[in-house]
């Protein structure tokens, strides 16, 4: 008899929303006018939906003025502000591509971004953390000492640039932020009204991280991230009386989408602690704001769950909030429930190119499920495991998970053979990730396709050695991951993050887990750190590991 295969459907029985995300806000501003929108309490921001629109449009005619106009990329390069929500949602307003930069881009991979989608402006902070990005600016554009503010910029190394707006004081070559924010009339409003845009149209431009190669521009339209905003929000149960803390960055989805966009979509609350993740900000912003529901990765809550003064903040207005963009470990899924009282919070996955959500839990979800496994199908998505060969494997068989959807990026801006190579022909995005779907439709994500280990011809999947690993009573986090080796192909190797106060050497990681782990699967080398080099969204950079450990056993890059 024919086994069944990993293939499921989301729910359809909601509606996608056919609107701009420009329509979406002003929706919400004339049913919510005083409804309270946005709180940033890093610079004392508190505006009602009609003060977060009538801004959005200040914004949005300067930039209508200036010469930007629909279909050109406009960057943003700062941490999370106000600043960078109003360009959000000014661009949307206008159609123009919001470009998103990391904000802890250096000069090259600014040149990179900048050029590679042809951005005509750029908006951006002064600085952020040891990076000065106007000193970078003028590294790259010598020409903006020599340029009036206001003229356009006309640089050898950034040929499509027109325009630097900086959200500091006025300079030679640059524009204020502050000074476009001018005054708005009721013909201005109904300018952008009268704009012709398509729900269908590209609106951003996400820089996926790769670990090889440039980064490559998924190209998002608002169809794509309105929805996924919206659908995701529905999970959750959001709506008017809730408040969402932030401490995400903007510059990614989770931040943009799952945050702002979020709670737009449902005139929810969007409370923002800081400039970046802080665990001491976000607990007080929960705490004095009231929050219903908080947003992270497993690093940012295992933070929080562990800063000193936990016990001093009163967290029970949470009750819901997404974790993802990492496998959640079972013990700190547990403690996220019980000591944060979110005893509805969601595990989600997808990913940039997927706007980015396509597997949730849900709400009522029996706990093992919650803990094991990043859902099922969201809204309206289609999902299926596949072989090497692209063929359908049994349900518990492992496979590359690959979705199809609405919310499917338009592709890689300027790269139609990444595109096709990410996205086939009948519309399936491949993850790279590696899944297994049980009878009710779960997926666990077991690894990636690129990080399994093969030594001596046995196929070691890293997740199931550190789930094995988090039992250790003194393991805090563990990363498991390969490195070359003669004569087996590859090697185990593991970074381990101690509790605090606690110590502990290969020897006694190894007798753990003798008679427990096939002999193979034993990490060949341990290494034990206080942190892990990880991207600005809390990913941890595996790749990253692997070449320190070369280096560090004087194996050069392998």
């Amino acid at each position: 008899m024919a086994k069944t295969a990993s293939h499921s459907f989301g729910d359809t029985q909601t509606p996608l929303l056919n609107m701009t995300i420009g329509d979406c806000l002003k929706e919400k501003a004339t049913l919510h006018p005083d409804h309270p929108a946005l709180v940033v309490r890093h610079q004392q921001i508190r505006w009602s939906y009609s003060q977060l629109l009538e801004q959005v449009d200040r914004l949005a005619i300067s930039l209508l003025r200036l010469g930007i106009e629909k279909g050109d990329r406009v960057g943003i390069w700062a941490p999370n502000c106000y600043q960078w929500l109003l360009v959000q949602f000014a661009t949307a307003r206008l159609g123009a591509i919001m470009v998103c930069i990391n904000p802890n881009y250096q000069k090259s991979e600014l040149a990179y971004a900048l050029n590679k989608v042809q951005c005509k402006a750029l908006i951006c902070a002064e600085g952020f953390r040891q990076s000065n990005y106007l000193a970078m600016l003028e590294a790259l554009a010598p020409e903006l000492a020599h340029t009036h503010s206001g003229a356009e910029l006309d640089a050898q190394a950034l040929p499509s640039l027109r325009h630097i707006i900086t959200m500091g004081k006025a300079r030679p070559g640059y524009l204020a932020f502050d000074w476009l924010m001018g005054d708005l009339t009721a013909e201005d409003s109904a300018l952008l009204d009268a704009l012709d845009l398509s729900p269908q149209d590209p609106i951003n431009i996400q820089f996926t991280s790769g670990t090889t190669g440039n980064p490559k521009g998924a190209t998002l339209s608002h169809h794509n991230i309105l929805n996924n905003a919206k659908l995701v929000g529905d999970a959750m149960g959001m709506s008017p009386a809730d408040k969402l803390c932030i401490p995400v960055p903007l510059y990614h989805c989770f931040g943009m989408v799952l945050g702002s966009l979020l709670c737009v979509a449902h005139g929810a609350t969007a409370v923002f602690p800081a400039e970046a993740f802080d665990a001491d900000s976000t607990l007080k912003a929960v705490s004095e704001e009231r929050c219903t529901a908080l947003h992270g990765v497993p690093t940012m809550f295992i933070a929080e769950l562990e800063h000193p003064q936990f016990d001093q903040f009163d967290l029970t207005s949470l009750r819901t909030g997404v974790m993802a963009g990492a496998t959640c470990p079972v013990e700190l899924m547990k403690k996220v429930i019980g000591k944060l009282h979110m005893e509805e919070v969601l595990i989600a996955y997808g990913q940039t190119e997927s706007s980015p959500i396509n597997h949730i839990t849900l709400r009522d979800d029996p706990l093992e499920k919650r803990i094991g496994t990043v859902g099922k199908a969201g809204a309206h998505q289609e999902v299926k495991i596949v072989d090497a060969f692209g063929d359908e494997v049994p349900l518990g068989e492992r496979g590359e998970i690959c979705n199809r959807a609405y919310s499917v990026m338009l592709g890689y801006w300027d790269d139609p053979q990444k595109s096709a190579e990410t996205v086939d022909q009948d519309g399936w995005l491949h993850s790279g990730d590696l899944g297994v779907m049980d009878q009710d439709g779960y997926v666990q994500v077991v690894g990636r396709i690129k990080d399994m280990i093969i030594r001596g011809g046995e196929n070691i999947y890293p997740r199931e050695i550190e789930e094995f690993y988090y039992r250790h009573p003194k393991v805090q986090d563990i990363q498991v991951f390969g490195i070359p080796d003669d004569k087996y192909g590859e090697q185990v190797c593991a970074w381990v993050m101690l509790r605090s106060g606690q110590q502990a050497d290969a020897e006694e990681m190894r007798a753990f887990a003798e008679g427990e782990l096939s002999h193979f699967k034993i990490p060949r080398h341990f290494h034990f750190v206080d942190n892990y080099p990880m991207t600005v969204t809390g990913k941890i950079q595996k790749f990253r590991m692997r070449e320190l450990m070369l280096q560090s056993l004087g194996l050069g890059q392998g």
